[in-house]
């Protein structure tokens, strides 16, 4: 059964600019596959401003550092900041990329984004420290020290949302692997050169049959020949799914069955391989609640026959978790 537990709000609002003095503060960016936020903190982890704007998913290297470039100094500007003020800034992606490095190798969000050195680039420009990491790993971060897995030892954080991934929290830590993408569990193949190809290059991966990103792709197949309440056109999205399952539409269902299988076959693989026992789903297909994440459960269960208790939760962070976890990072920088 799903645990909902209630959060302390994280967050401070409504300050006067005169209580901005000179001392560190920390902007957290989490770009999406839809959006890309931006969050400003101070040295006591108080979320001072906030903003969003749609995510170029165009956009090459240069061209969407240069909007993020743009986009901090303006809310460095409004809140009566400059460079000098901030400790560091933390970025999380939807991408491949080598930790140390700094260095983005591939994004299956953002295609154009790819073998390009983007910390290097925004340090030289803003004058800034800047780290970078997968989204994931950031909100298995977020989560397990503000979130759902608080005072946990191992955590294993699934993001089901446009896309697929997950952060691995192991002793405490969060394992990062050689280059930087350990828990890259979206992209495992389940039907290799089969299926849909996604944006690793790859048919067969859990991502392409089970995120939000190819769905539609998916109903629209599976609905040659036959009825549905669902408008197939091209606007058709996981909200429209929601909506028809919600109707019991019997092809929307059928599609929810389809997805709950890849996830929880994916989530039982990673139980397999780490014999970590507490899984934190995120993204925004938890907003489908029970209706999908009780099938992930059962179908689990299905396939786990050693009787041990392994706890799935939701996340408590709801969309502040990608901020939250990126201002986390600049922490490392110390």
């Amino acid at each position: 059964m799903f645990k909902i537990r209630i959060t302390v709000a994280f967050g401070y609002f409504g300050r006067n600019r005169s209580e901005i003095t000179v001392k560190s503060y920390r902007i957290g960016i989490d770009a999406g596959g839809t959006k890309v936020a931006y969050g400003l903190f101070d040295e006591d982890n108080r979320l001072l401003d906030r903003y969003q704007h749609p995510t170029p998913v165009e956009a090459d290297g240069p061209a969407f550092s240069d909007l993020v470039i743009e986009s901090v100094r303006a809310m460095l500007e409004k809140n009566g900041l400059t460079p000098a003020n901030l400790q560091g800034i933390g970025i999380c992606m939807p991408s491949f990329i080598l930790f140390d490095q700094g260095y983005v190798c591939m994004t299956s969000a953002m295609v154009n984004i790819r073998d390009f050195a983007m910390r290097d680039y925004l340090t030289a420009r803003l004058g800034v420290p800047v780290i970078l990491d997968n989204d994931s790993n950031v909100a298995a971060l977020a989560e397990h020290r503000y979130g759902a897995g608080r005072g946990s030892r191992h955590m294993v954080y699934v993001a089901t949302s446009t896309g697929i991934g997950s952060g691995l929290i192991l002793n405490g830590q969060l394992f990062r692997g050689s280059y930087g993408w350990a828990g890259e569990c979206g992209h495992m193949l389940i039907t290799p050169d089969e299926g849909l190809e996604c944006g690793c290059r790859n048919q067969g991966c859990f991502m392409s049959w089970a995120s939000g990103r190819y769905i539609p792709q998916h109903i629209r197949r599976m609905a040659q020949g036959r009825e549905t309440s669902m408008d197939l056109g091209p606007d058709l999205d996981g909200v429209e799914l929601l909506r028809a399952c919600k109707e019991g539409d019997p092809l929307a269902l059928e599609v929810l069955v389809q997805m709950a299988h890849y996830i929880a076959v994916c989530v039982f693989n990673i139980y397999q391989l780490l014999n970590v026992n507490l899984f934190v789903f995120g993204g925004g297909l938890v907003h489908f609640g029970p209706m999908l994440y009780d099938r992930v459960q059962k179908e689990f269960d299905r396939y786990n026959h050693i009787p041990q208790p392994v706890e799935f939760r939701f996340a408590e962070l709801k969309q502040d978790f990608g901020i939250i976890g990126a201002a986390e990072l600049v922490r490392e920088l110390r």
